[in-house]
């Protein structure tokens, strides 16, 4: 019953716009069917091919039908008609057998996103080693630097979490932070270090400018809640600019830190871990994990480094307009923030459009990444 409805899928994605409509399924019905008969985390002797993993990393209640976290979008507008137990993750595997398009919800913070990644690659139901992974997600976003439900690409990834600190109440007067590198002396070593821990990874640069200049002119939601939130970033034009899309580079951490020193620290770290090529843009807790697991399964050929796409879109600002107290801000934040829904759609639209160009064109980017 599902490929009879085949035709009916083709007209309304046609009529929708994407560039896949009609092709050739990825997967039959007989491969999906033994691919279902298979045990997780077991050997199997069918796989199903996959192009594109859509990375989200939480979802809000039920995967349909109510308030959407960063998967529910997907799964509701796209064809991800076939799940998969997933009991060595945090949520099943969802895959759209049309356009090989497979969808993961990792679980929130690094641990999470590395286990999860890893289970996913070493999953024998499974066919990565010539899939694209986008990570869709929102984050904070620097406000010198773009506006709420804006939405960047990262060139590079910087883990906020391993280093040194002392208490700021007890660090020596002259140093401007008690958080450093490891095997630095001090936050104010210049030293470059080489990133050994996992501290930065850089991403395949030219697939990064590929999806940039597919949708740098993209509109991206707006809605008047917003752009009265960022009416009061006064003195920062790019906090108050409506929604776009930029280049821009992410820093994970597991502490969901808020302010304007912070933010200040944020720059700090990335330019010293990217020795002063990269821009701190958004802040996340994930993209270190993630991709460290796709370095350990690139080397045993179950998935291309680089392949790996980082899309990022604000939900919030990393720090208060001027003139507000950062607690406050963060506690009223943490109510419900302000540019979820702009920010959900904007990744769903850009991430989209991505992901139609790369299955709708599989004869040549199956072959390389675009250039």
């Amino acid at each position: 019953m599902r490929f009879l409805l085949r035709p009916l899928f083709c007209a309304m994605a046609m009529a929708g716009g994407a560039s896949f409509a009609c092709a050739a399924p990825v997967a039959d019905a007989a491969t999906i069917e033994a691919v279902s008969a298979c045990q997780p985390a077991r050997p199997c002797a069918a796989k199903l091919p996959v192009r594109v993993v859509v990375v989200t990393m939480f979802e809000i209640g039920k995967d349909t039908g109510d308030k959407p976290g960063e998967f529910q979008m997907w799964k509701e507008r796209r064809n991800l008609s076939v799940t998969l137990p997933f009991p060595q993750g945090w949520h099943d595997l969802a895959y759209d057998p049309e356009t090989g398009v497979l969808a993961i919800v990792t679980g929130m913070g690094s641990i999470k996103s590395a286990t999860a990644t890893l289970a996913l690659g070493l999953d024998d139901r499974l066919d990565l080693s010539k899939a694209y992974w986008l990570v869709a997600g929102i984050a904070g976003i620097d406000p010198e630097d773009a506006s709420v439900g804006s939405a960047a690409w990262a060139h590079y990834l910087i883990d906020g979490d391993i280093a040194h600190e002392i208490d700021a109440r007890e660090i020596p007067a002259d140093w401007k932070s008690g958080y450093f590198a490891l095997h630095s002396k001090g936050p104010s070593d210049p030293t470059p270090l080489p990133p050994e821990n996992g501290e930065m990874f850089e991403l395949n640069p030219a697939l990064q400018e590929w999806a940039f200049a597919l949708t740098r002119d993209m509109k991206l939601p707006d809605d008047p809640a917003i752009a009265a939130a960022r009416k009061a970033f006064t003195g920062y034009p790019n906090a108050q600019r409506p929604p776009f899309v930029l280049k821009g580079d992410n820093l994970a951490a597991m502490t969901f830190w808020h302010g304007a020193r912070m933010t200040q620290w944020a720059n700090d770290w990335t330019r010293f871990w990217t020795r002063g090529k990269g821009e701190f843009v958004t802040s996340a807790m994930e993209e270190t994990g993630t991709f460290q697991s796709i370095e350990y399964l690139t080397r045993v050929g179950r998935a291309a480094r680089d392949r790996v796409m980082v899309l990022r879109s604000a939900s919030n600002y990393s720090m208060p307009p001027p003139g507000q107290e950062p607690a406050a801000y963060l506690l009223s934040e943490n109510k419900g923030y302000a540019g979820m829904t702009a920010a959900l759609e904007a990744l769903y639209r850009v991430g989209g459009k991505v992901v139609d160009e790369i299955t709708g064109h599989w004869d040549k980017y199956g072959k390389a990444p675009p250039q």
